[in-house]
C-alpha cells in the first residue's frame, strides 16, 4: 500500500518541485567580452532606475547637493535595482576631472555597492555640452593611445571641439557649446570620459543627444569609429570586458549596414498635457516625437538579430519654460515644466498612480520599451526657485524630502509579469 501511495504521489511531488524551481528561477544578468543576451539586457532594463549623480560625491555634484547616499544604498538593495542610470557625468564644471578625488570617491562608492551585488551596472553620461573648463583638464597618455594617436603632454582644447561652421556654438549659453564628433579633439574628450568611467566600474555609457553631437556626421561614420574604439578599450579594462552603449535616438536608432552601433536606445517619455484638466498628463503613441513603436531593428553589437532594439524611457529633465503652468501641446514641456519637475509637483497619490499607469502603458504599447524609474534627478521650477535633487526614497530623517515613491516602485516591480 505504501508503495502504491509513493508511486501515486511521485508525479505530484515532481510537479511541485518543478513549480518551486520555476518560481525561484534566477534571472540572468550575465555579460562578458562577447556581449549580452537579449534576455539579460531586458532583465537589466526592467530593473533600471535613474539615479543622477549617485556616484558623484559632494562637493563635486554639479547642480545641487546630494546628501543621504547611505539611504540610496539601502534603496538600491530594497528595490533590487540592477541598472543605475546616469550615475556619474559632467555638464560643464569639467575641471573636477583634474582632481583625482572626484573619480576616486566615485570608484570607492561603486566598489561598495558591487560588494553587495556584483551584477549591478552603473551608467556614466557623456553629454552634448562642453565649456572652456575643459582647458584645465590634462590629457592622460592612455586617452591618445586608445584612439591610436601619439601621446602629447597637454590639456584639452575647447575651441578644437567646436564645429567649424559655428553650428551649436554657445548653444547652451555663452561659453557652453555642443562638441562636434567629427573633430579629433571631441573624440579625445569623449574617450577620456568613457575610459575614466569604465575605470571606476561603470559598465554602461549614455551619449545623450547624438544627433546634436553628430551634426556633421553623415551616416554615423565618425560615431561608428569612435564607438568601436570605446568597445576595444572596454574589452581590456571593463569589469566584464563589455560596455553597454545607448543614446537618445530621435531617428529611431544608430543603424549602419543593418548593424546597430548601440546596445539599446533611450528616449524621454514625452508626456502629453490634458488641456482641460490642469496639470494632468498622459502618454500617447504618435504624440510629437514619442518613441513608442519607433525603435529600429538590426544586428546588435552582441550579435543577435532583432526587429526592434530594446529601449529605455526616462522621466526627462531639461529645464523650465518661460510659461510654467501653461499648456502647450506643440512643445516638449508638460504644463510649462520638464517631465520630472511636472511629475514631482503632483500630489503623492497622483504620482504613485501615474507611475503605475506609465509602466503599464509602456508594457501594453510596445514590448520593446522599458521604464527607468525616477529615483533621483534635477528638478527646475524656473526663475526664483532653486534647482534641487528629487528623491524617490521613503521620507525619513536621512532623506526628509523623500517623495515616498519607493514602495510603489517595489510593488510595480514585484507584480510585473514581463
Amino acid at each position: 500500500m505504501n508503495k502504491i501511495i509513493k508511486l501515486y504521489l511521485l508525479p505530484l511531488l515532481l510537479v511541485q518541485l518543478f513549480a518551486c524551481g520555476q518560481s525561484k528561477k534566477q534571472l540572468s544578468y550575465h555579460m562578458d567580452g562577447k556581449g549580452i543576451t537579449r534576455e539579460a539586457l531586458e532583465n537589466y532594463l526592467d530593473r533600471a532606475a535613474t539615479m543622477a549623480e549617485f556616484l558623484t560625491v559632494d562637493p563635486y555634484v554639479i547642480d545641487a547637493t546630494y546628501p543621504g547616499k547611505e539611504d540610496d544604498i539601502r534603496l538600491i538593495k530594497n528595490l533590487g535595482v540592477k541598472f543605475v542610470g546616469r550615475a556619474i557625468y559632467r555638464w560643464g564644471k569639467e575641471k573636477a576631472l583634474n582632481d583625482p578625488a572626484y573619480l576616486e570617491s566615485a570608484k570607492k562608492l561603486a566598489e561598495r555597492v558591487h560588494g553587495e551585488d556584483k551584477d549591478i551596472i552603473f551608467q556614466g553620461g557623456i553629454f552634448e555640452a562642453v565649456t572652456p573648463e575643459v582647458n584645465l583638464v590634462a590629457i592622460p597618455a592612455w586617452t591618445f593611445e586608445a584612439l591610436g594617436l601619439q601621446p602629447e603632454q597637454r590639456h584639452f582644447r575647447y575651441d578644437s571641439m567646436l564645429n567649424l561652421k559655428k553650428t551649436y556654438v554657445d548653444h547652451w549659453g555663452p561659453g557652453s557649446s555642443v562638441p562636434d564628433i567629427t573633430r579629433v579633439e571631441t573624440k579625445l574628450w569623449m574617450m577620456f570620459l568613457a575610459g575614466s568611467y569604465i575605470n571606476i566600474g561603470c559598465e554602461a555609457l549614455h551619449y545623450g543627444q547624438i544627433a546634436l553631437v553628430g551634426m556633421e556626421d553623415e551616416g554615423f561614420k565618425h560615431w561608428r569609429s569612435y564607438m568601436e574604439q570605446v568597445r576595444r578599450y572596454a574589452a581590456k579594462h571593463a569589469r566584464r570586458q563589455w560596455v553597454l552603449l545607448d543614446a537618445h535616438t530621435p531617428s529611431g536608432g544608430m543603424v549602419v549596414d543593418g548593424k546597430s552601433l548601440l546596445d539599446f536606445n533611450a528616449y524621454p517619455l514625452r508626456i502629453k498635457e490634458v488641456v482641460d484638466k490642469p496639470m494632468e498628463g498622459i502618454l500617447e503613441k504618435g504624440y510629437l516625437d514619442a518613441f513608442y513603436g519607433r525603435s529600429l531593428g538590426g544586428i546588435t553589437p552582441s550579435g543577435w538579430k532583432n526587429d526592434a532594439l530594446p529601449y529605455l524611457l526616462e522621466v526627462d529633465n531639461f529645464g523650465c519654460s518661460a510659461k510654467p503652468g501653461v499648456a502647450d501641446t506643440t512643445a516638449h514641456f508638460v504644463w510649462g515644466y520638464d517631465e520630472i519637475t511636472w511629475f514631482c509637483l503632483q500630489t503623492e497619490a497622483y504620482r504613485n498612480d501615474w507611475l503605475r499607469y506609465a509602466y503599464n502603458f509602456i508594457k501594453e504599447t510596445d514590448k520593446n520599451g522599458f521604464l527607468a524609474m525616477p529615483v533621483s534627478r534635477l528638478m527646475d521650477r524656473g526663475k526664483g526657485y532653486p534647482i534641487v535633487k528629487t528623491r524617490a526614497n521613503t521620507a525619513s530623517a536621512a532623506v526628509p524630502d523623500g517623495l515616498n515613491l519607493e514602495e510603489t516602485i517595489k510593488d510595480i516591480w514585484n507584480k510585473e509579469t514581463r
